[in-house]
Order: structure tokens, then sequence, then C-alpha cells
């Protein structure tokens, strides 16, 4: 193994228990806003992946299929984040009164 290896595997691991410790502090109120925000940055994320796939002409197959992989399912997170989120937000609309029927109304 070489030395940049180790050092890209600390900083991945330190930035997951950064990662961890920084989510797990947020208030559920706070969780909507925040998935937002993360679904909009992680499809920027997904868009340079494209354009790295369609520009690179000198990536072997292999890499190819990495990229096609990681682009499935940063759209998959995507996609299912902004549905999450949706029905999230549905739970805070105000949900109209049912209307009362004649017979209701004139006893």
């Amino acid at each position: 193994m070489t030395s940049t290896f180790v050092t890209n595997l600390a900083i991945l691991v330190l930035a997951g228990f950064v990662g961890y410790a920084v989510i797990s502090k947020v208030p559920n109120t706070l969780h909507t806003p925040l998935m937002s925000g993360t679904n909009a940055i992680h499809g920027i994320v997904v868009l340079g992946g494209i354009l790295v796939l369609g520009l690179s002409h000198d990536l072997s197959a292999l890499n190819k299929a990495i990229l096609v992989l990681a682009i499935i399912f940063g759209t998959i997170n995507v996609i299912g984040g902004f549905l999450v989120t949706d029905r999230m937000l549905e739970m805070f609309k105000t949900k109209p009164a049912p209307k009362q029927s004649d017979e209701e109304a004139g006893s």
C-alpha cells in the first residue's frame, strides 16, 4: 500500500466520523431543509459524474463501469431524497375541513 492510499483512506474514515457526529446533532425540525440542501448538492455531483463520463476518453472499461454505477446510485439518492422531502412537507400542510352535508347543517 502506498502512503497516498493510506492518507486518502484515513481522510475518508475521519470524514465519516465527523459526518456522523454532525448529523446526529441535527434536531428533527431541521431535518427536511437539510435534506433538501444535500439533495441539491448531490444533484450537482451527479451532473459532474455525467460530464466526466462524457468528456473523458482515456478511462478504462472498469473506471467507466464504476462511474456509471456511481451515477445510478447518486440519481437514486437524489430522487428518493426529494420524494421523502416532499412527503415530509405534506405533513405540515393544513388539511381542509370536511364539508357538512345538508342534513347535518339543518339539524
